[in-house]
């Protein structure tokens, strides 16, 4: 903890009310941490500030001083944007948000300033400053009001207008925010005809006139009241049925950073005229401005601004990606052979994908372009796969994952995790049959392919050296187990990026668009046009993903070569598609070397690792969209620990 320089004499004979602007904030910058020196206790904090009203007490003349200090404070200072605007963002998007916290992290502020929240974010920018504030008691905090304004000083009224003023300030950015077009036109047709935005200023200057005026009584006031606080329910009700269009309408960071900042102020709004309108208005103020420095250390965090705007726009999209994981997820027999003759199919693919790989290797290309053209010809394999509805087992677990998590949004039922539990095991005899059924087709299809390459061309599609090259880099015994691991990481983020495209299709109405603009049904026609709207509406998340895994693939050894990372990817059906290429080249005399058979004991945790790290990451984003807490998951992990001991044949067989 740093030293304060100041005590009290120093502090009290410095207190110049005449002094510059900068000078002024500055003393009050130095007496609270005077009072904060006393850091962790809050007992020493307020006992600080209990001796130092004790010594203007003792001093009429410092006293004058500060009452004088204060009243240029409040006539110089808006006191308005640190009741109405703290806390929120000046910015209304949440990418110009972003900048302007990144700015305050490597710029500093000055206290020469005449704005409150700014000076406010210097002065009281320490969690202790919550602790202590919070512990102040109502008589000294009476204390401390009279010593500023005693009763008949023009300050004696000033927090009242202050008040009703960030009431009103407040009430206009709802206002203009409940009006603006993305936000109006995705409520309810009931909200929309109801029009909840439009008297709230008329409710505000209502109370005004209850407040201020001298012959109010209470009825008058308490319906004052009771009538706007009706309004503010009504507005959030409002950009409560917001939300509920989402599934269809499609969401985005921006969107959802105005409704958060819409709802933030609506609550702004109620704190307010619960200060306002208090019996214990010094105690209610000082609740409030402790608030306000938790707002202010979240205000210029960069993580408090992902956190709070990812949270439901992750939840939108893995409920996307839920859409296709249900599909992947085999119950009956009968699924499970499906699954298996799908993901055969899939192997088949992926072994003259894997044949393909090795012709543009030969082509000894640079590292970008061979790259990029490994991405190309993984991503037509996987976009065939899909559209001749086979399936690779790597892909599914990002896509079943929020799938799994959806299940998960009410555990109070007391069959709800057994349930859950039971879907696990579900899911995993699933990949047992895609990883099977994959790896069991494309080893003997590539070995069987380079066969026939060799008999045709006289040679088969790898050398010896490089045969015996491959097996090498796929051991055991190497760094492949990192790789697996990394590619796990990979298939995670094509599913999420899968997601995103599909939200961002809907929300920009693509399909609408494809239908009915003209231009498009000009040159398609009515019925093409249909028809191509539906498709892309039900595949464009798969194309995206299996397009971004493609080049991922290819292109992550070029880039991570470029920083000389050495960083390779092992995806467990391409590997083994690998194995059976090498082992053409290399004959039966392959089962007599070591290479052989570290690179076959590799794929099972080859296998294992992609699907564990693309499910768990994105399970973990789907349980974090949900908000699963702690004690649920640790109830999920009991039992599927309890399903092992119990019924393990039930993870691998139907």
């Amino acid at each position: 903890m740093k030293r304060n320089a100041y005590d009290l004499p120093r502090l009290l004979a410095e207190l110049d009310p005449h002094a510059e602007l900068a000078q002024r904030h500055l003393w009050l910058i130095h007496v609270i941490e005077w009072v904060r020196a006393a850091r962790p206790s809050t007992e020493g904090a307020v006992e600080r500030l209990r001796l130092f009203l004790d010594a203007l007490d003792a001093d009429p003349d410092a006293a004058a001083r500060l009452q004088l200090w204060w009243l240029r404070f409040i006539d110089t200072v808006d006191i308005t944007t640190l009741l109405a605007d703290f806390g929120f963002a000046p910015r209304t998007a949440f990418f110009s948000e972003l900048t302007e916290r990144l700015r305050y992290k490597l710029l500093p502020s000055t206290p020469e300033t005449i704005d409150a929240s700014e000076l406010f974010a210097i002065a009281l920018n320490d969690d202790f400053d919550v602790r202590w504030i919070q512990a102040l008691d109502e008589p000294l905090l009476q204390r401390l009001a009279h010593m500023l304004s005693p009763e008949g000083s023009p300050g004696a009224s000033f927090w009242q207008h202050a008040l009703l003023g960030a009431i009103t300030y407040c009430a206009g950015q709802v206002l203009s925010t409940g009006f603006a077009p993305e936000l109006r036109l995705r409520m309810s047709d009931k909200i929309r005809e109801e029009q909840p935005f439009h008297a709230l200023i008329h409710d505000v200057e209502s109370l005004r006139v209850e407040v201020l005026h001298s012959l109010r009584t209470p009825d008058r006031l308490e319906q004052a009241e009771a009538r706007l606080r009706e309004r503010l329910d009504a507005c959030r009700a409002a950009v409560g049925t917001v939300y509920t269009h989402f599934a269809s309408e499609g969401i985005s960071v921006g969107l959802v950073f105005r409704l958060r900042q819409l709802r933030t102020r609506i609550v702004r709004v109620r704190q307010l005229l619960d200060c306002l309108l208090s019996t214990r208005p010094e105690l209610d103020a000082a609740r409030l401005l402790a608030g306000f420095v938790s707002v202010g250390r979240d205000r210029h965090s960069l993580r408090a601004l992902y956190q709070a705007n990812s949270s439901l726009l992750a939840a939108k999209i893995t409920e996307r990606s839920a859409e296709t994981g249900e599909h992947y997820i085999t119950r009956t027999k009968r699924e499970y052979l499906d699954m298996v003759r799908r993901a055969a199919g899939g192997g088949l693919v992926m072994s003259f994908t894997t044949l393909l790989k090795f012709a543009l290797h030969a082509l000894a290309l640079s590292a970008f372009w061979g790259g990029f053209l490994a991405g190309i010809n993984y991503a037509i394999s996987f976009v065939l796969i899909q559209l001749l509805h086979f399936t690779v087992a790597t892909k599914q677990p990002a896509m079943t994952a929020p799938a799994m998590a959806a299940k998960l949004k009410d555990l109070s039922s007391s069959n709800a995790v057994e349930d859950f539990v039971d879907e696990v095991a579900n899911l995993t005899r699933s990949q047992v049959a895609a990883i099977l059924g994959n790896v069991l087709l494309v080893f003997p299809a590539a070995l069987g392919l380079s066969l026939l390459i060799a008999r045709w061309w006289g040679a088969p599609p790898l050398d010896g050296i490089h045969a015996v090259q491959t097996l090498d880099s796929l051991s055991l015994l190497g760094p492949s187990l990192l790789f697996a691991a990394f590619t796990g990481v990979l298939l995670y983020a094509s599913s999420i990026l899968g997601g995103w495209a599909e939200n961002w299709f809907v929300l920009r109405r693509m399909d609408s668009a494809i239908r009915y603009n003209p231009s498009i049904t000009r040159v398609l026609g009515e019925k093409r046009a249909l028809r191509w709207s539906h498709f892309l509406r039900t595949h464009i998340s798969g194309f995206t993903s299996n397009v971004a895994l493609g080049f991922m693939l290819g292109l992550t050894p070029a880039i991570a070569g470029f920083f000389g990372l050495g960083l390779e990817v092992r995806h467990v059906t391409l590997s083994s598609g690998q194995i059976g290429v090498a082992t053409a080249t290399l004959g039966l005399g392959v089962l007599h070397l070591s290479a052989f058979w570290w690179a076959v004991a590799m794929l099972p945790f080859n296998g294992a690792l992609n699907v564990l790290v693309s499910f768990l990451l994105a399970f973990r984003t789907a349980l974090r969209a949900h908000n699963v807490s702690g004690v649920e998951r640790s109830r999920i992990y009991a039992g599927i620990r309890h399903r092992l001991r119990t019924r393990p044949l039930s993870f691998f067989l139907p």
